[in-house]
């Protein structure tokens, strides 16, 4: 009944839908990973950014900068701007996420000599991209900045390319050992993300970079549950194929049975008798009315019958043949 499944595309439909189900439902966990990674990692920015400012140098740990779980933490550095040594990072977006433009990234020197770099913010690049850009003066004298601690950028957590050959003072990366070697003095590892300075600088600044976005968890979840429904779909549509075919097989040998049955009772009623309406049928009514209806037909002495309105063979039309 269902020797069709043996068939070469049934084979070959069934192992793909064999081979699916699987791959489906691990893109699922991985989504569901995905989503789980996002979550925590909502939590771990919304945990940092609750918790009590502490010193820079204190979470960095000198050059290895500051720990994963310490990321975005609030932290405090006091000292002064080194502007000499003053860099842009280039192609980054502002506030609105669609315009491009630069990262001002300034070292604070501390009273120890060490330095922690800041990013003080965001602005518009110019139509010159080979040129240093016009950049907001940074406040002069000792001032203590706020700010999240970040960890250095690199180009495999980031996806940006660090480039070489730029123009002078520009960077594509925030990298606080490109920095030391390019200032030649101590460097504190990773850096911070400017939130506020004491006292407050005079004159603009550069726009404040915006706060990382830990409320949105993305489509993972709903990707994860769209890959299961895949996987229960395809058994679920295997078993209605199989029925429709089946069913259409059905159908195919039901309808070439009624045919066959209907031609073989045609060939036994033609071998009987003709129908009376047929020339063979007329005919033969025609004969036995000539012989027997209304002396139409008349019997000769030899016992034939004669066609109407003619004389019999063996019969004079005049009368009996003559004795002599």
């Amino acid at each position: 009944m269902y020797r069709f499944l043996l068939s070469r595309q049934w084979v070959i439909l069934t192992l793909l839908g064999v081979a699916l189900v699987p791959v489906m439902v691990e893109l699922g966990f991985w989504q569901l990973h995905r989503h789980e990674a996002r979550v925590a990692h909502n939590e771990l920015i919304s945990s940092s950014l609750r918790a009590r400012a502490v010193p820079f140098a204190q979470l960095s740990r000198g050059e290895r900068g500051p720990a994963e779980d310490d990321q975005f933490r609030t932290a405090t550095a006091t000292g002064r701007y080194d502007t000499g040594h003053e860099v842009v990072v280039r192609q980054r977006t502002g506030a609105d996420e669609h315009s491009i433009g630069y990262f001002v990234l300034t070292p604070l020197v501390q009273r120890d000599g060490k330095a922690v770099l800041v990013n003080r913010g965001w602005i518009e690049a110019d139509g010159d991209l080979t040129r240093f850009p016009d950049v907001p003066a940074a406040p002069r004298g000792e001032v203590t900045v706020t700010g999240r601690a970040m960890l250095d950028e690199t180009s495999e957590a980031s996806g940006i390319k660090d480039k070489q050959g730029l123009p002078p003072r520009q960077v594509m990366l925030i990298d606080s050992r490109q920095q030391a070697e390019a200032m030649d003095s101590p460097v504190l590892g990773g850096y911070l993300q400017l939130t506020a300075t004491s006292p407050d600088p005079p004159g603009d600044q550069p726009e404040e970079v915006a706060e990382p976005d830990h409320s949105s968890i993305g489509p993972h979840m709903a990707y994860a549950v769209q890959w299961w429904l895949f996987a229960a779909a395809v058994p679920v549509g295997w078993v209605v194929l199989v029925r429709r075919e089946h069913r259409d097989r059905l159908a195919a040998e039901l309808a070439e049975c009624e045919g066959t049955g209907a031609g073989e009772g045609s060939a036994k009623g033609g071998g009987d008798s003709a129908p009376a309406d047929s020339p063979a049928g007329i005919e033969d009514a025609g004969i036995e009315n000539g012989a027997g209806e209304d002396g139409a037909g008349e019997v000769g002495e030899s016992g034939q019958v004669g066609e109407p309105g003619k004389a019999s063979p063996t019969t004079s039309a005049a009368g009996p043949p003559s004795a002599g």
